[in-house]
């Protein structure tokens, strides 16, 4: 089919504006992830990590479009009455591995910043370009499964799906470097990313457990909607904001009270 139909346009720039949307906590993800690479490393970790996530999420594409009802076929059923009950798939399976991944990467962060040693032990921590590039491309996978779900549900068309992720890769490329700096420049809102992404990780179990429609005690695992999501992330960004401007207020009246307490006295 001709790619350069109006249907076929507009499809594409929808889901250019869909990849982007579900492409944040991603981005959020590499930007933080990177850090952990020796600095001179960071920006080519960035670039080669998303060029080979994007390679390997075309060939996801390509496997879902052709096998999409394998991914949903059951792989584990366990059902006590009254206690657990769960149908877990290879969909399920991926996206419940990130979330706990995504949450453990977060505490662990969050952790090294309360820690005393952080300064000492900040060269122990670095990991290799190579190891980090492979976490951002298994990471990149994870996060891919909705955006690709969502693209088939809108076209049938392999090349229109295939150009939105090359597009929103480009695209990922030219904002990461600029939302790394901005996070190196902006330390304090570097907590506010690793709590986003605790968030991210709890809606990827969550997502997780309702793709295996899993029962605790006779309660359905609910998935967190993307408007929660989102709603509770613009919360968490205001109260950081009121936060910090709240706490330059307090520095800039203590001192002035430090100031007027040194003044020479007439």
């Amino acid at each position: 089919m001709d790619l350069f139909t109006l249907d076929n346009l507009v499809t594409l720039l929808l889901l250019i504006l869909l990849q982007a949307v579900l492409g944040f906590d991603n981005l959020l993800y590499i930007s933080l992830e990177s850090k952990r690479a020796p600095a001179h490393q960071q920006a080519q970790v960035r670039k080669w990590g998303i060029g080979l996530a994007v390679a390997f999420r075309l060939m996801l594409l390509f496997i879902l479009v052709n096998l999409v009802e394998k991914f949903q076929s059951s792989v584990w059923a366990l059902d006590i009455e009254g206690i657990i009950k769960f149908d877990f798939n290879f969909h399920s399976i991926i996206v419940l591995f990130g979330g706990i991944f995504i949450i453990y990467t977060a505490m662990k962060e969050i952790l090294h910043m309360m820690a005393l040693e952080e300064h000492e032990n900040e060269d122990k921590r670095q990991s290799s370009a190579a190891t980090i590039i492979a976490w951002i491309v298994v990471m990149n996978l994870v996060f891919s499964f909705d955006s690709i779900l969502s693209a088939m549900a809108l076209t049938k068309v392999f090349l229109v799906m295939a150009t939105a992720i090359v597009i929103s890769g480009i695209l990922m490329i030219l904002l990461a470097d600029r939302v790394s700096e901005f996070l190196q420049q902006n330390r304090m809102y570097e907590v506010l990313g690793l709590f986003i992404l605790f968030v991210v990780g709890i809606m990827l179990i969550s997502e997780g457990g309702h793709l295996a429609h899993m029962e605790i005690l006779g309660t359905k695992v609910q998935q967190m909607t993307k408007a929660t999501f989102y709603f509770v992330i613009v919360v968490m960004a205001l109260s950081d904001v009121v936060q910090s401007r709240y706490q330059r207020k307090l520095m800039r009246e203590k001192r002035k009270l430090i100031d007027g307490g040194n003044s020479p006295i007439h």
